[in-house]
């Protein structure tokens, strides 16, 4: 059994000789999966493979029971974990906005490619950690939502690496595996299995059938790769003599790649594994039940840095100097469209209860989405559901209407197949979370309820984002100063033959050759200023 640890003893319990070696500003690490949820590893209860690797980290890092996604698809989950905000306040909470991967977004509903104009002070986190002498890296996945900044690494690609930093600073270096992915399970569908389709325990809401069977072991085939590449991560640290003194996080960037799971307010869309290994793997084999948010994530990060989290960020510092003396009681949870269909929906978890809203009843949880259409599962269960051939718990997904709300005890229902929502002794509870999410829609300035060609034309007035003015220069006391006409833009300077841009923070030099310019989401670039 794996002990829960307090609140606030990773930093407060540490020995003389602990402390004497945790000098200095830690070395973080991410290991990033996608598409996974808790139901498939085996510290969470699944014994059906083992993930040797993983289950090291767990044993010597301290497992989060409850922590989630705000939203459950990648693009806007992203969004929340570099800025550290809601995806619905950010106005990313559409899948997608931007698309980083294609010249068109979605022409057949006639939404471009844009990025939102995100509010005031919002940056991608790595910045401020770069400004404190961080070397940050990101292998591979650039998925925000929005275009990326440049100000947010010092490498961003498949070469990525803290081993390309200079001397010993410190480093913030992520690590992303697309092998859990969705697409993995039609795209591997027919590699060689590593775990047998009799073998795997079947979910109550999907049919015992063949093609079922087939896709959740592709799926468990899968983890069992993710497994080995996140070893060789932790074989390179444990190589360079960083692995002890290093935090480590694992976690998915929502829920499995499954219907049902991913693009799900249930549990199996927005819970994920999350495994931290602190420094000198204090509190190891422990676990905590705490509710974290993705939000938290990027205060947290700043936090274990020794950086301040600026005020703009929704999230809570969770650990080091700057963590938050109130923890959250509650996890929102938002969806809206996905690729070409569009609908809206709420949660909120509380205690052992979650409550859903559905904004348009009439609409199918289980709407055509092309991308998941091509998924064998996906088409096995339509046809089931078609003809009449899916039970009651499996025909839930499907129905059309869905009911307006819904309300679950988690510890009774973990499946959340039951819903409790005109159940009317949980009539307080039922008003008690319909006034919270009402409370969190306001407070948070929920953007879902405007529709997004609204947003666009609000944002691209004339069909194009606003380019920041053209930047200032000053010379003054044989330094050169550069201004921005916005005041939360980032300044970025580079000497010419270079190739990586770096933060402006204090003034240059009078003699030094350079370029510059501006950056903000949701703008062009102002004109890059030469200086001869």
């Amino acid at each position: 059994m794996i002990a829960c640890c307090g609140i606030g003893c990773f930093f407060n319990s540490c020995s003389e000789d602990a402390a004497t070696e945790n000098a200095g500003p830690p070395n973080i690490i991410w290991l990033v999966a996608e598409d996974a949820s808790t139901d498939f590893f085996p510290f969470y209860g699944d014994t059906t493979v083992a993930l040797p690797h993983l289950q090291s980290l767990v044993q010597e890092g301290v497992i989060f029971l409850n922590a989630y996604a705000p939203v459950p698809v990648c693009a806007p989950a992203r969004s929340a974990i570099i800025t550290g905000m809601y995806p619905t306040t950010l106005g990313t909470h559409n899948m997608r906005t931007y698309n980083g991967y294609a010249q068109e977004n979605q022409p057949g509903l006639g939404i471009p490619n844009y990025s939102p104009l995100v509010p005031e002070g919002v940056k991608m986190f790595p910045e401020y950690l770069r400004k404190a002498g961080y070397y940050c890296t990101n292998n591979a996945k650039e998925d925000y939502n929005f275009r990326k900044l440049q100000a947010a690494w010092d490498a961003s690609g498949t070469e990525a690496h803290w081993r390309n930093r200079p001397g010993e600073s410190p480093f913030f270096a992520v690590f992303n595996f697309g092998v859990t992915h969705e697409s993995q399970i039609w795209e591997r569908g027919r590699d060689p299995l590593l775990v047998s389709p009799e073998a795997v325990p079947v979910p109550v809401y999907f049919p015992n059938d063949s093609t079922v069977r087939h896709d959740l072991a592709v799926n468990y085939s899968n983890l069992i790769r993710l497994d080995e590449q996140v070893g060789e991560i932790l074989k390179q640290l444990k190589e360079d003599g960083l692995y002890d003194n290093s935090i480590i996080f694992f976690y998915s960037d929502h829920g499995g790649p499954f219907p049902r799971y991913k693009r799900s307010l249930y549990e199996t869309g927005i819970k994920v594994p999350m495994v931290v290994k602190f420094r000198n793997n204090e509190n190891g084999g422990t676990s905590d039940e705490r509710f974290l948010s993705f939000i938290d994530l990027a205060p947290t990060l700043l936090s274990m840095a020794g950086v301040e989290p600026p005020a703009v960020m929704q999230g809570k510092a969770q650990f080091g100097p700057y963590e938050a003396g109130n923890k959250s009681s509650f996890i929102f949870a938002s969806a809206d469209r996905f690729d070409e269909v569009y609908d809206r929906l709420r949660a909120v978890r509380y205690g052992k209860f979650k409550y859903i809203r559905n904004f348009n009843p009439a609409l199918s949880n289980a709407q055509p989405l092309a991308y998941r259409e091509q998924m064998p599962m996906m088409r096995t269960m339509r046809e089931l559901f078609d003809d009449d051939s899916l039970d009651s718990i499996q025909s839930l997904w499907f129905a059309s209407p869905k009911p307006e709300e819904e309300l679950y005890n988690l510890e009774a229902d973990p499946g959340e197949v039951e819903n409790l929502a005109t159940d009317p002794t949980l009539r307080d509870t039922l008003v008690y979370l319909r006034k919270q999410l009402d409370q969190w829609i306001t407070e948070t300035n929920d953007l879902g309820s405007i529709p997004e060609k609204e947003l666009i034309e609000k944002w691209l007035p004339d069909g194009d984002p606003g380019q920041l003015p053209p930047l200032e220069l000053m010379e003054e006391d044989s330094v050169i100063r550069l201004i921005s006409g916005r005041p939360d833009a980032t300044i970025l300077w580079k000497l010419p033959q270079d190739t990586i841009w770096q933060l402006y923070s204090n003034p240059l030099p009078i003699g030094t050759r350079f370029e510059a310019k501006a950056e903000r989401i949701g703008y062009i670039d102002s004109p890059v200023l030469t200086y001869d």
